[in-house]
């Protein structure tokens, strides 16, 4: 008996590959993402991510807006939880231009960022449990989603592009409503999230279409640089509000949520019990809300004037109109710097070259998502088709950021 050739056995293995396209048109993919998976049978052997199809050149328009400007662009970006987005530009810009801001501001910057955490999680699990058959938790999730947005209307006049953060403050301070709705809020979600946690945990089919699937260990996670809820799923105890501190997150009591699993019903876990712990960050920054002004009071004119005093005193008009239409506001140093936040899906940070004008000369992002898209690979191989919703919802990635 003759034996095959390992040449042989290969090119016969390759008569049994097919080349099949998963999305953009299917609705796991939000019609902005393509893989291109290498298939024998149902099971998966290669996947080639394909970044999408938006190209809105983000990098390089914060070279062409200024500081202030280019807030709306991040809008765009993490369109889930933009206002971290938001927090997490101009965290960059005043580490560059070395302006702390006041303590008020720093805790409405937290609450909105733990709320935006809540809102992306919130998307997160349920459009998961959603593409794996779990309809009814998606409904819930929803539900809860829009009463955020109704409060970030409240704050900013707007539910999905806030561009609420200013360079050295905000756009206005919170008032008695906001602040009120934030408290009904801490107050009603405990109830959905238990609601959400029965639906789930114990559900037969979304636990055998996430445990054990997608598992990413320790190791890998940290070679191929996964931060965030995915990281620390797989056992990384890494989280920026504790290990570099910024804004008032020493203020507060909270623990960081990890597994040691790593597969996708493990990433849903913590994400729910980080949804927890972001609550009480929320009703502690809210008792303990600082008087003051939430904008820094700046020799130079580098921060926008209150829109009262633009439209009601000739030197607020001057003011406004030399930081925005004429290059005097601005004093930034010929310096670069590099900083982030930890935003929903993991390490979000902005790297800043400056030139001494009121424009970036220099704008790079580093977004979670499009780190763990070139996870996708390696945690999909050797799982059926079935799956790919499952690792894919499980990693949550945004399109927008996967822009370069």
């Amino acid at each position: 008996m003759s034996t095959a050739t390992s040449d042989e056995r290969s090119s016969v293995d390759q008569e049994y590959r097919w080349t099949l396209n998963f999305g953009p048109q299917h609705p796991a993919t939000h019609t902005t993402l393509r893989l291109i998976l290498e298939i024998e049978g149902e099971k998966v052997v290669h996947a080639t991510p394909d970044i999408g199809y938006l190209h809105s050149g983000f990098e390089k328009i914060g070279e062409h807006l200024n500081y202030n400007q280019y807030v709306t662009v991040t809008d765009r970006m993490n369109y889930i939880s933009p206002l971290a987005n938001n927090i997490a530009w101009h965290h960059a810009v005043e580490t560059l231009l070395e302006i702390e801001t006041p303590k008020r501001c720093q805790y409405i910057r937290v609450i909105l960022a733990e709320l935006a955490r809540i809102s992306d999680h919130l998307l997160c699990n349920g459009a998961c449990a959603l593409d794996t058959g779990a309809f009814t938790a998606f409904l819930y999730a929803f539900n809860q989603r829009e009463v955020l947005y109704s409060i970030f209307e409240t704050l900013c006049g707007a539910r999905f592009t806030t561009s609420y953060t200013r360079v050295g403050g905000l756009m206005y301070d919170a008032t008695p409503k906001f602040i009120e709705q934030v408290r009904q809020f801490v107050k009603g979600f405990p109830k959905v999230h238990g609601e959400v946690s029965r639906l789930l945990n114990r559900n037969r089919i979304f636990v055998e279409r996430t445990k054990g699937i997608g598992i990413l260990t320790k190791d890998e996670a940290i070679s191929r640089s996964a931060t965030g809820p995915i990281a620390r799923a797989s056992g990384v105890t890494r989280d920026l509000r504790k290990d570099e501190p910024y804004l008032a997150y020493k203020d507060f009591d909270f623990n960081v949520i990890c597994s040691s699993d790593g597969d996708c019903f493990h990433r849903y876990l913590v994400r729910m019990d980080e949804m927890t712990e972001s609550l009480k960050i929320v009703e502690q920054a809210l008792e303990n809300l600082p008087a003051g002004p939430v904008n820094v009071d700046m020799g130079e004119r580098t921060v926008l004037p209150d829109k009262s005093r633009v439209y009601n005193t000739i030197e607020g008009l001057i003011a406004h109109f030399e930081v925005v239409m004429t290059n005097r506001g601005f004093r930034t140093p010929k310096d670069e710097c590099y900083a982030a936040i930890e935003a929903p899906n993991g390490e979000l940070g902005f790297y800043l070259v400056g030139d001494g004008s009121e424009v970036a000369y220099r704008a790079r992002c580093r977004p979670p998502s499009y780190i763990h898209f070139a996870l996708f690979p390696e945690m999909i191989k050797g799982h059926l088709v079935s799956d790919i919703v499952a690792v894919l919802g499980s990693l949550n990635i945004i399109a927008a950021e996967l822009d370069r």
